[in-house]
């Protein structure tokens, strides 16, 4: 048995002074490395994104074996597929803590190493950001090199286009390295992924592709590379009359096996020397290695921890939110011919796989594209249908001026479902849905709802479905609720209406809680602890985020000492602000103690510790709301006093 060559690898140059012939095998403990720490046989695994790693395992290795970071710089699109960049760059002690509380964060981040040029957690944001690096470079004038590194789903967003189109009359320097698996989280979609498999998949070119990479493997060199490059241009002219990305001003190579480490190390050698902006088309597997993986690309996208050998994960006892979304817009969608659903390249992650397998023509996937698809939905909006379109909450920022612009302006109803509405745990904070309200709320024509449990969520989708008044929104949290079942027959919300869960009791109410959405359960046990201490509270669920209930809000702001909200958001601008800004308005003075989510980036970990930090809970609720207590001179006044 060959001696174990991963725990000799402590940065980059390790993998340089490895003998070519030892990358494979390199290759492979990497994979099962990979497997190891992502799975229920590490212990403290809480999952990760399994399959675009594996499916970059050579790729990376070819990447140090060529260039030297920090000096070149590696700029990882989304950079969930980061993982084996950390191994090699001395985060191997520390693999095992990954997307775990106060471990190693799941994307790059440039606090977290200098081999992490910049962070992501977004898709589309690399080419513009690698071109902006090769500009910095060039007005410094040094030799580094920019590489990106981008899928192929990355190219079904419009801002990798805005940059190409600029590349080539910014820079002479830049390498793009185009990693083709035919999947984003799903399958990809449209013209652009279409155009990519005519490339990789025409029988010609694959036969020239074949011959042209064994002479570079016999031959070696600049020569070879040269001649293979004019060899395989002319082909692609005589197959596709214009390649897409030399139109736009980028020499095209490709495509070649993304998992053939000598290939990729003399391609990368000879695109080092290159004076013009390249890309290289590679085809990789996602999943490559692991079995259950390349069987469900999709599932091992992004999963909790599973059994390593058969790659089951355990089942929740309850549906998720994203679950009950799409079977109940499967359900509605039977009786209201008029209703569809849009995703952008997220239907297992929002639940609509379950609405597109039920009525697929009113089905829309239009990939990594949120701008479009709020327009998309503002178009289907005018024709009479009713859109249901399901983001999530930290990727429909990015669709903010159409919602502003198209939507609002015009009134169209559309629906837009924020799913992972609040912390998103251990993914961080690139996806902490915590900014929605902040970015919503003021915004005319909108109505903005949010769901205590899972019952109230059915009745808000059907509701949502119902209204015809302009854009409405709701945010609801991942992973499952409190398993509350929802009704046989929806009810019909009165919209602006909230809902008091409890009254306070036969004393006069002292406190009045609020609790946006998930977090009226965190209210009720806060409540409970002051009734301990004999001081009667009163216990509301707000419902509606805008138009607020201002007469609920009045009524217990008059009658209570002290108020307190409760929001899985930052404070800022967010449901406490709005709260306080209306009895400013209006004149009344009693203080109010906000629930929420300072003023920064959360990190990532699970919920229940990042909460207890930030001060989320009962208790911390309680103690604040004490000490207010003590400082408030109580007058007697009678119930609901106005």
């Amino acid at each position: 048995m060959p001696k174990p060559i991963l725990p000799s690898i402590q940065s980059p140059d390790d993998i340089k002074c490895l003998r070519e012939d030892d990358l494979p095998q390199l290759a492979q403990e990497v994979r099962d490395e990979l497997v190891r720490v992502l799975s229920e046989e590490n212990p403290t695994s809480v999952g990760g994104h399994l399959g675009p790693n594996l499916g970059v395992v050579e790729l990376t290795i070819a990447l140090h074996r060529v260039f030297s970071t920090p000096k070149d710089k590696f700029v990882f699109d989304v950079s969930h597929q980061g993982y084996v960049h950390k191994i090699f760059t001395g985060r191997r002690d520390r693999f095992d803590t990954i997307r775990q509380y106060e471990g190693l964060n799941g994307f790059l981040l440039r606090s977290e190493s200098e081999h992490d040029c910049y962070g992501a957690g977004h898709a589309g944001t690399a080419l513009s950001a690698a071109l902006g690096m090769a500009v910095g470079r060039d007005l410094r004038g040094t030799d580094d090199h920019v590489v990106c590194v981008a899928g192929d789903a990355a190219f079904t967003c419009g801002v990798s286009y805005e940059a190409m189109n600029n590349a080539a009359e910014q820079t002479k320097r830049l390498i793009v390295v185009l990693n083709d698996n035919e999947w984003s989280i799903a399958k990809n979609v449209g013209a652009i992924a279409t155009y990519l498999n005519k490339i990789a998949t025409n029988p010609a070119y694959a036969h020239l592709h074949e011959k042209a990479s064994n002479f570079v493997k016999m031959i070696g060199g600049q020569f070879a590379l040269d001649f293979a490059h004019r060899v395989e241009a002319g082909v692609k002219n005589l197959i596709l009359p214009s390649v897409i990305f030399e139109e736009l001003g980028f020499r095209y190579y490709g495509p070649i096996d993304g998992h053939d480490i000598p290939l990729l190390i003399r391609t990368f050698e000879f695109l080092k020397t290159q004076n013009e902006p390249v890309i290289l088309h590679i085809l990789t597997q996602k999943g490559r290695g692991y079995a259950p993986a390349l069987e469900k690309p999709d599932k091992f996208h992004g999963l909790g921890k599973f059994e390593p050998k058969t790659g089951a994960t355990k089942p929740t006892l309850t549906p998720t939110y994203s679950e009950l979304f799409g079977r109940t817009l499967s359900k509605f969608a039977e009786s209201n011919n008029r209703l569809v659903a849009i995703t952008a390249a997220m239907p297992t992650g929002t639940g609509l796989a379950s609405f597109a397998q039920d009525h697929p023509s009113r089905y829309f996937d239009v990939g990594i594209a949120e701008e479009h698809a709020a327009l998309f939905a503002c178009g289907l909006a005018v024709q009479g249908f009713k859109p249901f379109l399901a983001i999530y909450s930290t990727f429909m920022q990015r669709a903010y001026d159409m919602i502003v612009h198209d939507m609002a302006l015009q009134k169209l109803n559309v629906a837009l479902c924020m799913d992972r509405g609040g912390l998103s745990g251990d993914d961080g904070p690139t996806h902490h849905g915590l900014f929605d309200i902040g970015y919503l709320r003021h915004i005319p024509n909108l109505v903005f709802c949010t769901p205590r449990d899972e019952a109230e969520f059915v009745d808000m989708l059907w509701t949502m479905n119902h209204y015809s008044g302009g854009p409405i929104a709701i945010r609801y949290p991942r992973g499952t609720g409190t398993g509350a079942k929802p009704a046989d027959q929806p009810r019909l919300l009165e919209i602006g209406k909230s809902e008091v869960i409890r009254h306070g009791g036969s004393q006069p109410v002292r406190v009045a809680l609020f609790g946006l959405g998930q977090m009226c359960a965190m209210a009720e046990a806060a409540a409970e602890m002051l009734e301990a201490r004999g001081i009667s509270a009163a216990v509301i669920n707000p419902r509606w985020i805008k138009p607020m209930d201002h007469g609920t809000l009045e009524f217990y702001s008059r009658a209570a000492d002290v108020i307190c909200t409760f929001e899985d958001h930052v404070l800022h601008n967010g449901y406490g602000c709005s709260v306080m800004e209306h009895l400013s308005e209006e004149g009344i003075t009693t203080p109010v103690v906000r629930i929420g989510w300072p003023d920064e980036f959360i990190e990532h970990g699970s919920v229940d510790v990042l909460r207890t930090k930030h001060g989320l809970t009962a208790e911390a609720a309680v103690e604040r709301v004490l000490a207010l207590l003590e400082t408030v001179v109580t007058v007697e006044k009678p119930v609901g006093q106005a």
